[in-house]
């Protein structure tokens, strides 16, 4: 048998047909396995859903309760049988509740990654290599320019810029997914403990973060609040709307923008960005080398990003290495390069 006899790209996305399921699929299946949570990975109108309660949770928190007909809750390092193929789920280190897909058939184990990060993150469960035939990888940062360095140091950056003016809100771009909740967490981290305001569209997933035990300190809504008062404040924005009309509540705004895309400083100036913040849920072009090399796949198959400059890295280091062209990721909350590539993603 052979790894592609296991799982191959058809148009739905990543289908496995000795076990009747798909990976993340792109339109409606009999049967989805979902990685996490951003939208364009968990799309509603699946027959089944098999995911993490978590993940399962934002589906229904983002669908309503009837996104798909059922629905199946899989923990970390649990086991689950379909028709004959193993399938195993491993932190991701993406946002609550991401998974690794582990799928073993015919003494051949395939490791689907979903989205990921070797980083650490104050809101999820930590990333784990999972030893394996056949990797696939995500490349969302799959060029040797994206290194993000210590999100830490660009909280830091955020922290001095509100000190420094303390007459200016400052008003931060982040995904509501994910994104949002780490820069929060690595704001209280920092020592930060006044009010942090939220955007409206973020406060029902955050609050999700919270019932989960995920200390994020006092949110507040943005609504509501007099100008004046948000001066010298801290607040969190879906990255569109950083951009309009509802930046005009806030006393002359510094905008700032929480992503891996951020490294390359013309994409700040782009959007009008005044204080970029280099900080990604996914891996940059060491933590994609490091965990290829750590999970001791000697087939790399390279999908939803920078995936040439990948695959021929993989290639110089003996491994067998092919892209999968899948389509449909990268178009919402994930951190997929921003429209003039593959849409506005969770970068």
């Amino acid at each position: 048998m052979r790894p592609q006899d296991i799982l191959m790209p058809v148009p739905a996305g990543l289908c496995c047909r000795p076990g009747g399921f798909h990976i993340d699929p792109v339109r409606a299946v009999d049967r989805a396995v979902i990685t996490h949570g951003h939208s364009d990975h968990a799309r509603p109108g699946h027959g089944a859903v098999l995911a993490t309660q978590e993940t399962l949770d934002m589906m229904r928190l983002r669908y309503g309760d009837h996104f798909a007909r059922s629905t199946q809750v899989v923990s970390y390092g649990e086991t689950i049988r379909l028709d004959g193929v193993t399938v195993t789920f491993h932190p991701a280190g993406h946002v609550l509740g991401s998974a690794q897909i582990a799928v073993t058939h015919g003494g051949i184990r395939i490791v689907a990654s979903g989205d990921y990060k070797d980083v650490r993150d104050p809101t999820c469960t930590p990333f784990e290599v999972v030893p394996c035939d056949v990797f696939i990888t995500e490349a969302t940062f799959g060029l040797p320019v994206f290194r993000h360095g210590d999100a830490a140091v660009e909280v830091k950056k955020l922290l001095a810029s509100v000190a420094l003016f303390p007459e200016r809100a400052h008003l931060v771009g982040a995904y509501s997914l994910g994104k949002a909740q780490r820069v929060i967490a690595l704001i209280r981290e920092a020592g930060y403990d006044a009010p942090i305001y939220l955007h409206g569209a973020m406060e029902k997933i955050t609050h999700y973060y919270q019932s989960r035990g995920i200390a994020l300190g006092e949110l507040r809504p943005v609504k509501g609040m007099k100008k004046a008062d948000l001066a010298g404040t801290i607040s969190l924005a879906p990255p569109s709307a950083t951009s309009d009309l509802w930046t005009r509540r806030f006393p002359d705004p510094v905008t700032a923008f929480a992503s891996g895309w951020m490294r390359v400083r013309a994409r700040a100036r782009q959007r009008g960005v005044e204080l970029p913040l280099v900080i990604s849920d996914h891996a940059d072009w060491d933590g994609l080398t490091r965990t290829i090399t750590a999970t001791g796949a000697g087939e790399i198959w390279v999908t939803h990003g920078q995936e040439d400059a990948l695959v021929h890295w993989c290639t110089a280091q003996g491994l067998i290495a092919r892209p999968l062209a899948l389509v449909g990721y990268g178009d919402e909350d994930g951190e997929d390069e921003p429209a003039s590539a593959h849409g506005e993603a969770g970068a």
